[in-house]
């Protein structure tokens, strides 16, 4: 592994009174944690937000669509590519690249199930309760879309055919395949030929959508290509114990005199947050095609393409919090501390935590809270030696250096590498 290959990213965030994350029972998620309950907001929601964002548009290009509805999303894909390909050849191409078949897989990325493909229009319905929602990407599909119009206007020639029929004919004592059977199967050979040949086209397709290169994706089989994550991110917890609240809200019926149309409740609680991601830069490279693998050394260029994301990245992690509820609660808050360290490991603060904050008169839990990471960071540093190279950005004291006064700076300095501008 490169020196200094990890990029920790650090956020200390106060959120007001809120629900931002719930759970099936519509209660705000939680999580034990140094023997307390901590209010949670899940990685997914986290990433999610992120990734639907104007500030992501705009900076980092559109994100893939997650959905497992293949009939709606053959339809948008058949809206937006009819210009350049067939009805027929889109929809045969998003079925094929969703036919999957069922596999033991490890979890690598946001989204990790098996999808299927419904076999007719009644089985719909029922084949979408067995699709995991999975990321689509509308370059990958346009490439797929140009190899498999090529592969089936150039079709079998005799030889191709001769040679199936010849190998079927050899067979004993089991059930052949029909000729049209047997023109399939080459038919797919044929294609998985060509998409490995021209595999760099479909490669730097889907890299085009940032977030499947940041965050990864997970395929069991297929035309659809397994990414491993660059970025983990973790499930935020609030650094104290929380006791939540119940709101008691009602409906006011304006026709009937002192009348309710609906009473109901809903769970919600304030805290101080710590969020924590890391970004590994060479996989991002990979991801990205910027390099074939991580066996081969990062190039300047590559190295400067993937700070550029990284440091939008750090700017979506201190500003972006997910929209659950926030018509009812309004809880836009900025992050309160940031910071960017460049390292060999990852390595995560939530430690600073697990002997939960406690409250202080003159500072609640969010100065605390930012004492008890300066600590903890000191600590871990001095005991292991490390001398990473860090930035920070705090709207309260902190005893860390490197101190920018805007999260510009701590962006900026990302983009460098590390270094200050002169």
């Amino acid at each position: 592994m490169n020196e200094n290959n990890y990029l920790n990213l650090h956020v200390i965030i106060s959120h007001s009174p809120s629900c931002l994350n719930r759970d099936d029972m519509n209660m705000q998620k939680s999580a034990m944690f140094g023997g307390v309950r901590r209010v949670r907001i899940s990685s997914q929601s986290l990433k999610r937000a992120i990734r639907i964002s104007n500030y992501f548009k705009g900076s980092l290009g559109e994100p893939s669509v997650r959905s497992r509805n293949l009939e709606l999303l053959k339809q948008k894909f058949v809206d937006e590519l009819k210009n350049e390909f067939d009805e027929a050849i889109i929809r045969e191409t998003v079925d094929r690249f969703a036919q999957t078949k069922s596999a033991e897989h490890e979890d690598n990325s946001e989204e990790a199930e098996i999808i299927e493909v419904a076999e007719s229009a009644a089985d719909t319905v029922q084949a979408s309760k067995k699709i995991a929602v999975a990321p689509w990407v509308i370059d990958e599909i346009r490439a797929l879309c140009g190899i498999l119009a090529t592969v089936k206007n150039e079709g079998l020639s005799a030889e191709e055919v001769k040679a199936i029929k010849d190998k079927e004919d050899k067979k004993k004592g089991k059930k052949k395949k029909t000729e049209a059977e047997l023109q399939e199967e080459a038919l797919n050979k044929k294609l998985d030929k060509a998409i490995k040949e021209k595999g760099d086209a479909v490669r730097y397709a889907y890299a085009n959508a940032r977030d499947i290169a940041l965050y990864g994706r997970m395929a069991t089989s297929g035309l659809m290509t397994t990414i491993d994550g660059a970025v983990s991110v973790a499930h935020s917890i609030t650094t104290h114990a929380v006791d939540a609240d119940i709101d008691w809200f009602t409906a006011v019926d304006d026709l009937v005199p002192l009348g309710s149309g609906h009473l109901d409740t809903q769970e919600f609680s304030s805290g101080v947050f710590y969020r924590y991601a890391s970004v590994n830069l060479k996989q991002l490279q990979v991801n990205l095609g910027l390099i074939p693998d991580m066996k081969t050394k990062e190039t300047p260029e590559g190295r400067k393409k993937v700070l550029e994301i990284s440091a939008h990245l750090l700017h979506l992690l201190a500003t972006i919090v997910p929209s659950a509820k926030q018509r009812s609660f309004a809880a836009f808050n900025p992050a309160d501390l940031v910071m960017a360290s460049f390292s060999d490991i990852p390595i995560s603060a939530a430690n600073a935590f697990e002997s939960p904050v406690e409250f202080e008169k003159t500072g609640g839990y969010l100065q605390p809270s930012i004492k008890a990471f300066d600590d903890y960071i000191t600590r871990v540093y001095a005991g292991y030696g490390l001398d990473d190279n860090k930035a920070v950005f705090s709207l309260w004291n902190t005893t860390l250096e490197k101190k920018k006064s805007k999260l510009e700076d701590v962006k900026e300095w990302v983009r460098n590498n590390g270094m200050d501008k002169k």
